[in-house]
């Protein structure tokens, strides 16, 4: 796919433009709305634009990872398109990688509104969404109904219903896990989210070997029914100590899972001052930037080298996605900044890390 800012070529041929042109003309009213209703606005003109466009191939350098091949270092983290209704529409952005999700078992409507808030003054967003999804049937059979994305990758983010004891935990995973095995790229086992009850109360709990072990024995029992081995990463809250996060990623590195996400939203304000910031949720955004970053670093001090990690939260420059690969990201992921900056920041950090 070719971009160009420089000169109006016809849309037909350039897709990102027209992308970014529509987010231009449509920000003003979108930034009027209730911000959950402007997000579903968004994914609606998604869904327009990738029935109406060829996909967009992303640029930049490829990069070989868990045994996957990533077109470019720049992905959509999870969260934004939660039932994986505009996939095809987000591929023309440029990003390497979507991850789609949380996907629970069951359907759920999630937590009370409102439980979406932007902090436009501060770059952030604070969400206590609580997993809010049409649950892993209507999931797969929409991700089976799409077109190829290739060679975008997708990634499906797992998380578990509300009413699942935590004990129970590797059984939601492995359902999810099982029923889209045919239509993923790799898998991500959250948790941290802070919006589902006790759920990051497993990155401290003995039992998280037993639920990694269950998990990857599913895996690898899928792998012999089908030939085809999908990596499993994990991910992890910025809000950890050093100390505790290090036995942390250790103990996921040890499990053999393939990779670390680093990390989910903060549940911690003091880096903001604004009229929502005690609203209840995880907060994302510019402000959760150098924790996350402080995140990557020490995972990458205790993991070493060789283990993958995707650097998320905050990123909102190309400057930022430099920062985090050079604290030890192997790949970046965005949400937030792409909610202020629009279309153009995947070509921005795309070229930054090329």
């Amino acid at each position: 796919m070719k971009i160009c800012n420089e000169q109006l070529l016809p849309l037909t041929k350039t897709p990102y433009f027209s992308l970014n042109l529509f987010y231009q003309c449509a920000r003003p009213f979108l930034a009027a709305c209730n911000p959950e209703t402007a997000h579903t606005l968004t994914l609606r003109g998604l869904r327009i634009a990738g029935r109406l466009r060829g996909i967009g191939r992303p640029q930049g350098e490829s990069v070989q990872l868990a045994g996957l091949n990533f077109t470019n270092r720049v992905g959509l983290a999870a969260g934004f398109d939660k039932n994986a209704e505009a996939v095809v529409g987000l591929t023309q952005l440029g990003f390497g990688f979507i991850e789609v999700g949380g996907v629970t078992p069951l359907p759920q409507v999630g937590n009370p509104k409102p439980r979406l808030y932007r902090l436009a003054s501060c770059g952030a967003v604070i969400n206590r969404m609580g997993f809010n999804n049409d649950g892993v049937e209507m999931i797969h059979e929409r991700l089976a109904a799409m077109p190829s994305i290739e060679p975008t990758l997708l990634g499906v983010n797992l998380g578990i219903n509300r009413a699942t004891p935590l004990e129970e935990a590797d059984q939601d995973y492995r359902l999810c896990m099982r029923s889209l095995y045919d239509v993923a790229d790799y898998f991500t086992i959250n948790i941290s989210s802070p919006n589902t009850p006790g759920l990051r109360n497993l990155q401290g709990d003995p039992q998280l070997d037993d639920t990694l072990k269950s998990v990857l024995g599913a895996r690898d029992r899928l792998v012999e029914d089908v030939d085809r081995r999908l990596p499993v990463f994990v991910k992890v809250s910025p809000d950890l100590d050093p100390d505790v996060l290090r036995e942390l990623v250790s103990r996921i590195r040890d499990a053999a899972c393939d990779g670390l996400i680093a990390t989910n939203t903060t549940t911690d304000r003091r880096e903001i001052s604004h009229r929502f910031a005690n609203q209840e949720g995880g907060l994302s955004g510019r402000p959760l930037f150098e924790r996350s970053l402080q995140t990557v670093t020490h995972a990458r001090e205790a993991v070493g080298s060789d283990f993958p990690i995707i650097g998320v939260g905050g990123i909102s420059s190309g400057a930022d996605a430099i920062a985090m690969r050079e604290a030890g990201a192997d790949l970046v992921q965005v949400y937030t900044a792409l909610v202020y900056r629009g279309p153009n920041l995947v070509k921005e950090l795309v070229n930054a890390l090329d």
